[in-house]
């Protein structure tokens, strides 16, 4: 694969302006196929994880698209721990809020930093505000009181009703596109406000440089650049009204107020501009706001739609004029419907209403990222700061691997496996594109964040390829993991290689970066190793033993070690410190991080027994908050197992390495029962890009992959009576969980197709064949299936 050619075409703004785009609009399915077909989004209630600390968002979105439109409420007080609020809104939106100040058309979902949030639009009337103002006087500001009472969200459309203008705010979207439509029902004269500075990011103004150009009284281009976790992020937006404006303010509070005088009134010329330059105003600075006035708002709906590129103006407006050529609302929410239908109809299940609703929602949530990030043009902004062309793949971006390699991803590989190559290639340019010759670790439009740690690209990358998903240059993926496993810029990568292991007078969270190191290790290996590369597999089966080095047999727990040695001598096994030896975690929760070879971490803990009384341990000894105040992550506690945050995912199916399955289907249950739900606050910590959600619809089937890579998953227990994954060539796998109460959490027996299954695992190849898993459940544990060593979990040293 050769490295993408930059581009830099120019076109003409007023021929894309003149011309409606015939294409790009879906062919419906006929009316039978319609009616034979599932509709699980019925299942799906987008406000689950809005509250708590889940941090998704309600607003409108497609598979995978580009375009999150969602309310903003940024409810920021005096008296509150403005740090705190800022986690709390994450996405933009929280449950608990009473106002909102807009809608804007980026978000994240399920993360546990701040950022996006482009673009907000705010219909009103009466007075304009150029301001949000305060939760506590809404009045202030352009921002409205709201009612939950008066508020919808399903796959594809959001509704709310803003109470202080008596307007009816409705939102859906295309892949690159938002469709605004809001309905006055107060006063005759109305105005849209469109806040370039609104952002999701400590909520202040973090432009570094913004511009509007007034096209022609319905059409308006705008750019800007924000400096929040992404450092100058650029965001361009084609604006179309679906009739004239009566007058236009364009707000420059860098300097002054600079009004329209008259120009666009309704009898003015609304011929297009051809150029850029010759928008008929324009205005550019940090601080800029616009005001579109609508004399007679009442006559009928207005319409707003908006175009996304990071790329250009024409971009922009090219996305717009191909995915929306028409003002037809209800058309493209039921085209956003359906894409969702499709979606969502790859799992079938049996259950309750709310057992239905949390397992939807979750696969809802799970098919959001990674997101498009290319124009309909196949150009997209690369790493390096250049405009490139993908022309055999979609390019994808929002790569929150810390979370998502454990569970996400290879989710992914069933229910959207025509996407993991395109996702992988991204990866794969994002490498090449690098300046520091390195795969994405925390990466979103066209920025590495370099947060969290490990390098667990390498991970989706082995998981994909050998599950059979081998669209992209296996050689660069060879040489891309390579160079970043053994960069020496990357946080203590010569120190690991030298020592093998990360010393803790190096650099902190030394002990997690270590384990994770090794993990990944593990998996190069055996992408090498299905390559034919036998020599570099060998190197890192060695270092996927790395954990070894930071095993102290003296305590039984992993704990930091300086460059000379020694052992920390303030070691507390659940102290979580910032800038510790853990990372969002402690030893408790960290000494389980070897799942690719769990066998040989029980002998260094003293054998299956007391294993399996530290697992007891974990889940039992209380955990003082003193010990974790501050991470704001570590949530969802039962004990010191931390629900709410990744490193404590796999842990509940460690006790099958132990030979005791029936420890890991009460835990599963417990976690289950006491830590989500179908309400608002139904998720124990952030969703963290669908993370949580894939954790809940593994383990809801009865299985998780423990280590992605191995192409096994530990068998834990099945939550719903039956679920079945219809897979690619239509074939599907199905889990039936005959008996199945809540008494009878306990597996009795189990079979793969008809027959008798002892082992506590199936592999990929058993799901991908298709069949049905049966299991026979009991409100008694049998504790002999799944004991033998040979019918335990596979083990890296075993």
């Amino acid at each position: 694969m050769q490295r993408l050619a930059s581009v830099f075409e120019k076109r003409s703004l007023g021929a894309l302006l003149a011309v409606v785009c015939l294409v790009g609009v879906p062919t419906m399915a006929n009316a039978a196929n319609k009616e034979a077909k599932k509709d699980n989004t019925v299942w799906v209630d987008p406000f689950i994880g809005t509250g708590g600390d889940g941090h998704t968002f309600p607003g409108a979105v497609v598979p995978f698209g580009m375009v999150q439109l969602s309310p903003d409420t940024a409810a920021l007080s005096r008296g509150v721990d403005p740090q705190h609020e800022i986690y709390k809104h994450c996405a933009g939106y929280h449950y608990d809020d009473h106002t909102i100040i807009g809608f804007s058309h980026t978000h994240f979902s399920g993360t546990g930093h701040s950022d996006l949030g482009d673009l907000l639009i705010m219909p009103g009337t009466g007075k304009v505000h150029t301001k949000p103002g305060t939760e506590e006087d809404p009045d202030s500001g352009y921002r409205s009181r709201f009612s939950h009472d008066r508020e919808q969200a399903s796959p594809g459309y959001y509704m709310v009703e803003l109470d202080d203008y008596q307007i009816k705010a409705e939102l859906t979207t295309t892949t690159r596109t938002g469709l605004h439509k809001y309905t006055f029902n107060g006063e005759k004269d109305g105005h849209v406000v469109m806040d370039l500075t609104s952002s999701i990011y400590n909520f202040k103004n973090k432009v570094v440089w913004s511009d509007v150009r007034v096209i022609d009284n319905q059409t308006l281009l705008a750019y800007r650049s924000t400096n929040g976790w992404a450092k100058h992020r650029e965001m361009y937006f084609a604006i179309k009204f679906s009739r004239p404006f009566d007058r236009i303010e364009l707000i420059n509070e860098d300097n002054a107020r600079y009004r329209c005088n008259g120009c666009l009134d309704a009898g003015k010329s609304n011929k297009p501009s051809t150029i850029v330059n010759d928008a008929i105003q324009f205005t550019a600075g940090k601080d800029i706001k616009v005001v579109a006035h609508f004399d007679d708002a009442k006559q009928a709906p207005l319409l707003v739609k908006v175009g996304l590129s990071a790329v250009s103006r024409s971009n922009a407006l090219e996305n717009l004029t191909t995915e929306l050529p028409d003002w037809n609302f209800e058309r493209v929410r039921a085209e956003a419907k359906e894409q969702w239908r499709d979606k969502l109809n790859v799992i079938d299940a049996e259950g309750t209403k709310a057992e239905k609703r949390q397992l939807y929602t979750s696969l809802y949530h799970a098919l959001q990222a990674p997101s498009v990030y290319q124009d309909v043009n196949g150009e997209y902004r690369g790493v390096d700061g250049e405009i490139h062309k993908a022309t055999d793949f979609q390019h994808y971006t929002l790569f929150s691997l810390w979370d998502t390699y454990r569970a996400l991803h290879p989710l992914l590989t069933y229910v959207a496996p025509e996407k993991v190559s395109d996702m992988i290639q991204s990866m794969l340019v994002h490498y090449q594109q690098s300046y520091d010759d390195m795969l994405p670790i925390w990466s979103f439009h066209a920025h590495e964040t370099w947060t969290m740690i490990g390098y667990h690209a390498v991970s989706v990358i082995a998981d994909a390829y050998l599950k059979g998903i081998r669209d992209f240059d296996h050689e660069l993926a060879l040489k891309a993991m390579l160079d970043t496993a053994n960069n020496p810029k990357y946080d203590a990568i010569p120190e690991y290689i030298k020592y093998g292991y990360v010393p803790m007078d190096k650099l902190s969270e030394s002990v997690s970066i270590t384990l994770e190191y090794a993990y990944d290790d593990f998996t190069i290996a055996r992408f090498a190793e299905a390559l034919g590369e036998q020599k570099i597999a060998d190197e890192f089966y060695r270092r996927a033993l790395s954990y070894k080095n930071v095993f102290d047999p003296s305590v039984g727990f992993m704990r930091g070690k300086d460059s000379k040695g020694g052992w920390n001598p303030a070691f507390d096994p659940e102290e979580a410190k910032l800038m510790g030896p853990f990372t969002e975690g402690n030893s408790y929760q960290y000494t389980f991080y070897v799942p690719h070879d769990a066998q040989e971490l029980i002998k260094l803990i003293g054998g299956d027994k007391a294993f399996e009384q530290r697992l007891d341990t974990l889940f039992e000894k209380e955990l003082s908050h003193e010990k974790i105040k501050e991470h704001e992550d570590i949530a969802g506690l039962i004990g010191q197992y931390a629900h709410g945050n990744e490193p404590s995912h796999h842990i509940a199916y460690m006790y099958n390495d132990a030979g005791k399955p029936w420890r890991t289907q009460e835990r599963i249950r417990q976690i289950m029962d006491t830590l989500s739900s179908d309400k608002p606050d139904g998720l124990a910590g952030n969703d963290d890009v669908g993370q949580m959600s894939a954790w809940y619809i593994f383990s809801a089937m009865g299985f998780y992959p423990v280590a992605p890579g191995n192409l096994s998953y530990s068998i834990g227990a099945p939550q719903l009576p039956k679920i079945s994954l219809n897979l690619a060539k239509n074939k599907t796998f199905t889990v039936e969980a005959k008996g199945l109460s809540k008494a009878n959490k306990y597996i009795k027996s189990v079979n793969l197709n008809g027959k008798t299954l002892q082992r506590s695992y199936i592999t990929h190849d058993d799901i991908q064949q298709g069949g049905v898993l049966t299991f026979e459940m009991s409100d008694k544990p049998n504790k002999t299936w799944g004991s033998a060593l040979e019918h335990r979990p596979p083990s890296m040293s075993r």
